[in-house]
């Protein structure tokens, strides 16, 4: 039985997004959240909490150091609320392959729009059609979950920008273009997909547009 709701949040604020130039010296999974960060996600796990009041929620997040720290200060706001915690690589962030020099990864990310977000492959690292293709393979392991008795109302993803735009992208279907016209949520920003009457899911939330 499909739960009522998915909901999908970015991460909260982490060093590299105050500071790229963290990326030359501190590898992408193990960045942590700053002290806004903290508060960002802290205030995201009460929005969460009057969105399910007291239904049950299952959790998949993000192995990253700042995907879990988002999640350990949204948790307290949803303790009672939690059926199950799973860490999944497969919602990580996109793969930039190694500690490179901000302006490199500046360069880079130049290319990459220029080129095309999605077909663009990052040197030593992962395009977003790889991030798609690993978003299709969690998502056989999340419909699998649907049908185990009493699965939660509410299912609660924590993961990154881009990763979560590709996971909308396979789920409804949209094309390479419709996904190049949107912009990544905001750090701890919710996004809700609503189950209707017909079964299926309703964006209710909106992604800046480019």
């Amino acid at each position: 039985m499909r739960p009522e709701r998915i909901i999908l949040i970015r991460h909260a604020e982490s060093e590299g997004n105050l500071d790229n130039s963290k990326y030359e010296t501190i590898q992408d999974f193990a960045l942590k959240l700053t002290p806004q960060g903290v508060e960002q996600a802290k205030l995201a796990g009460k929005q969460i909490k009057s969105i399910i009041g007291d239904e049950s929620i299952y959790v998949y997040l993000s192995p990253f150091f700042r995907t879990r720290e988002t999640f350990e200060n949204i948790r307290s706001s949803i303790e009672e609320n939690i059926v199950k915690v799973i860490e999944d690589p497969r919602i990580r962030e996109q793969d930039w392959g190694h500690l490179r020099h901000p302006d490199d990864n500046k360069e880079i990310s130049k290319e990459r729009d220029d080129f095309s977000t999605f077909y663009y492959r990052i040197p030593d690292g992962e395009s977003g059609a790889d991030i798609f293709d690993r978003i299709s393979n969690f998502l056989d392991t999340l419909h699998r979950d649907f049908e185990k008795k009493d699965f939660p109302k509410n299912v609660l993803i924590v993961t990154h920008g881009l990763t979560l735009r590709l996971f909308l992208m396979r789920w409804f279907h949209w094309t390479v273009e419709e996904f190049e016209k949107l912009h990544n949520p905001k750090n701890c920003q919710i996004v809700v997909m609503q189950k209707q009457p017909d079964n299926h899911y309703k964006l209710i939330s909106e992604l800046a547009r480019r």
